[in-house]
């Protein structure tokens, strides 16, 4: 057993799940199902993570995102002994770095003006903390935490619906304005489709990973929420996509056979299964799971750059 000391106290399950781009619901069914979890079990306290416990987390994710099953990327991470990882400072007084405090800011900022109703405010913060941040930590340290939050108090106190449909729409004219830059130069390269599965309304998560990816040099072409199954492949017999991501929220959207049956154009085709409701399905071979707005960037660009 490994405790945590009094210098590096370790991360909430929350706080991990945010790191790493999560459900804290999924490190819960990855410590229920895999045994991979916290490794801090201090009488009267809260199980923390260490950094070794979010360095296993980290290589499981890499796994997973390579395409293995769960339970083997989970034995993977556990077999390798005292993997490291660079300190991640959260709260507690710790110093975060420069772009982190600047995007906190933005967070706070953002949180101020959604409960205002300030559309104009919101959409500044968001359309100002992509110009000045990027888009990945926009997402994951600005508008993800506020949607979060928004999300939680719903969950208790059944209001603020109104907040996340404004942050929502607000996030949704930031990150599409970013699909229809020019390039400046014509790009041969084949797109990669992005969509949410039939019955996900929600497929903002999505939308950003687009605006990421053509931030990157990537093709994105994002097809929106509840695309039909039939669409979806129409669309790929019509673009010949080097990849093709599909994302799912809700574990009833989640069908396997959307990914297994998308008519393939390209020798190198590749799919990609995003999303928490894909987290207790088996995918089809040379399928890979992406659990992060990072992480999914850097796959599918290696994927589609190669």
């Amino acid at each position: 057993m490994v405790a945590t000391t009094a210098h590096a106290p370790g991360l909430t399950v929350a706080a991990t799940a945010r790191r790493l781009g999560v459900a804290p619901a999924t490190l819960r069914t990855w410590d229920r199902r895999y045994g991979i979890g916290p490794s801090d079990h201090a009488p009267g306290r809260h199980r923390r993570y260490s950094t070794t416990d979010l360095a296993r987390l980290e290589l499981m994710q890499r796994a997973l995102v390579r395409g293995v099953a769960p339970a083997d990327a989970a034995r993977y991470a556990l077999s390798v002994p005292a993997p490291e990882r660079a300190p991640v400072p959260e709260g507690n007084g710790a110093q975060a770095p420069a772009r982190s405090r600047g995007a906190a800011g933005r967070a706070r900022g953002l949180a101020r003006a959604a409960l205002a109703l300030d559309s104009v405010a919101v959409c500044d913060v968001i359309t100002e903390s992509v110009r000045g941040e990027g888009v990945e930590t926009t997402w994951d340290e600005v508008v993800r935490p506020v949607l979060g939050a928004v999300g939680t108090r719903w969950a208790d106190t059944a209001t603020g619906v109104e907040v996340e449909h404004l942050v929502t729409a607000c996030a949704v004219a930031a990150f599409g304005a970013l699909l229809g830059r020019p390039d400046g130069a014509a790009n041969p390269a084949r797109p990669v489709l992005l969509a949410a599965v039939p019955g996900e309304q929600h497929a903002l998560p999505v939308l950003a990973l687009s605006a990421a990816l053509r931030a990157h040099g990537v093709v994105p072409r994002y097809l929106g929420a509840d695309l039909p199954a039939a669409a979806l492949a129409a669309a790929a017999r019509r673009t010949a996509p080097a990849a093709v991501v599909l994302w799912s929220l809700l574990p009833e959207t989640a069908d396997p056979r959307l990914l297994a049956t998308l008519p393939r154009t390209r020798l190198r085709f590749r799919t990609f299964a995003a999303g928490p409701g894909w987290d207790a399905t088996a995918l089809p071979e040379r399928t890979g799971r992406l659990t992060s707005l990072g992480a999914a960037v850097a796959t599918i660009s290696s994927a589609v750059h190669v």
